[in-house]
């Protein structure tokens, strides 16, 4: 009868971010056919932003309450509808990164998307309020059928997201080859899920992780089998090298903020169903016999997978000369480092995996949404992405420039910045856990990465551009611009009370490995 308990009008507050979003993005629709086209295009953009921002206020409300019961010795609320739905600060974290990164989003495109970039402007704002639904149900999600539903509902939204330029072939074929491989990375995680459920009877992660270890005994092949579908599927949605091919050309024929979107959110949701599923093997498995050298070989898998995708991402990139595939391609060597915490073995010297994995997601979403809204603005200016179009910036607009400067130092790991300080404790966590490949291969990638982000520099200072003409920024996305710059900064100056305050909020026995 647990399995079958339905939710009640008391259940749905915890819901309250989920379905202040969907309110939101049926309003904006029927929003659209009522105004005037001209009218309702930047309306529905602020109207997005409103809906963001409520659902944030609500996650915010549910961490207060998570905490307060605690602080008071209550047992507070964590799984719903039979455990297929839990709310727990794990999956609220990462609802502020979601909420936060597609608000940035939102408001960089305001101004700067014509009728040439998105065509459906209005549907393109009300779409992206789906797809973080998505991404939010993806991390809170106890069951593997709830994480496959909030894996379609992003996916399918992402895919129109992409295609949303009708008349352009580049967006029609990016749109093809992502509804290809993103079809083919769900048909091997469903498999996956599949087999994982014949050999366990149950759906339910807890109840998979009980049973798990007793099933070994008889289907360790088909364990093997489960999980390794489930690696590879989740391997295309990260593009993590080999299965990478496809981004550079999906980023580069998607509109600028879908690129953003996919490069960002989609990313961080991938990861979030990841960790929820893989950590679950800490209390699956035993740390002796069978059972510790599967857990070994499937975390062995994933350590490939993080130092390929970084080797690779930056080798790509060095001779890279179209910013969209530049910075598709250091998101391959990104996803990469936000694998490794994933990989390494949690024990007494290192259980900071989480904090290590949400600090380092939050300076990826401000370097990364930053990024995107200069390349946004140069290319409106000069009519193309390539890397030549940032020639001249110090002074046709040198105010973007500086910000885009700090941008591409956080990207490269340089101090005193987010992404150094990001790089720098998942690099000691590698050292704490002895592995030491790990550790050579981020180091050795991130001083070859700054050539990468250096060709930026190199055109924006040392370049003349094709004319004078001046970057016209426009106001929201200038915001979006230093806001994402100053934050960078700050998070490279100040890293303690970010860590301190993720670690106060998280529990790995609570938030993870409760029942």
């Amino acid at each position: 009868m647990e399995a079958l308990q339905t939710l009640t009008w008391s259940d749905t507050r915890y819901l309250a971010p989920e379905l202040a979003l969907a309110v939101a993005a049926v309003l904006l629709a029927l929003l659209d056919l009522i105004l005037p086209r001209r009218a309702s295009r930047d309306l529905i953009g602020w109207g997005a932003l409103v809906g963001l921002l409520a659902a944030g206020v609500f996650v915010g409300w549910h961490i207060y309450d998570l905490q307060s019961a605690v602080d008071a010795g209550k047992e507070p609320i964590r799984n719903l509808l039979g455990g297929s739905y839990r709310v727990d600060d794990f999956g609220n974290l990462l609802k502020l990164v979601f909420l936060g990164a597609t608000a940035l989003i939102v408001l960089a495109s305001l101004g700067t998307v014509k009728k040439a970039e998105v065509p459906i402007k209005g549907e393109f704002y009300y779409l992206l309020l789906p797809a973080v639904i998505g991404a939010m149900v993806m991390a809170s999600s106890g069951d593997l059928i709830t994480l496959f539903v909030g894996m379609e509902l992003l996916s399918i939204t992402s895919y129109v997201l992409v295609g949303v330029r009708k008349r352009s072939g580049a967006s029609g074929e990016a749109a093809f080859k992502y509804v290809v491989t993103g079809g083919t990375a769900s048909a091997f995680i469903l498999y996956g899920m599949s087999f994982l459920y014949g050999v366990t009877g149950s759906t339910r992660l807890s109840d998979i992780s009980g049973a798990l270890g007793d099933a070994l005994a008889d289907y360790r092949a088909l364990v093997y089998v489960a999980f390794f579908f489930m690696i590879v599927g989740f391997a295309l949605k990260l593009a993590l090298a080999p299965f990478h091919a496809w981004a550079p050309d999906v980023y580069q024929g998607a509109p600028t903020p879908a690129t953003s979107f996919l490069a960002i959110v989609a990313k961080g949701a991938a990861f979030a169903m990841l960790y929820r599923i893989f950590i679950f093997l800490y209390r699956a498995f035993g740390s002796e016999g069978d059972q510790a050298a599967v857990r070994e070989d499937l975390f062995l898998a994933l350590a490939v997978l993080a130092a390929a995708a970084m080797i690779v991402g930056v080798a790509g990139a060095l001779k890279q000369q179209n910013a969209k595939r530049l910075l598709a391609l250091s998101g391959v060597a990104n996803a990469g480092i936000l694998l490794v915490p994933l990989t390494l073995e949690v024990n007494s010297l290192h259980s900071s995996m989480f904090s290590e994995f949400v600090y380092y997601l939050i300076a990826y979403v401000f370097m990364n949404a930053g990024a995107f809204a200069v390349l946004t603005a140069v290319s409106r200016s000069s009519g193309h992405e390539e890397l030549s179009a940032f020639a001249g910036m110090y002074h046709r607009a040198p105010w973007t420039a500086a910000a885009m400067t700090a941008l591409l130092c956080s990207l490269a790991g340089l101090p005193v910045t987010g992404g150094f300080f990001g790089k720098l404790f998942i690099l000691f966590g590698a050292v704490q856990t002895k592995a030491y490949w790990l550790a050579a291969i981020l180091l050795a990638t991130t001083v070859a990465s700054y050539y990468v982000y250096f060709s930026f520099i190199r055109q924006m200072y040392m370049r003349s551009g094709e004319s004078d003409q001046a970057v016209a920024v426009p106001v929201p996305t200038g915001i979006v611009i230093w806001l994402c710059a100053a934050a960078s900064v700050a998070l490279g100056i100040l890293p303690k009370p970010i860590l301190d305050w993720i670690d106060g909020i998280f529990s790995l026995g609570a938030d993870f490995l409760a029942r």
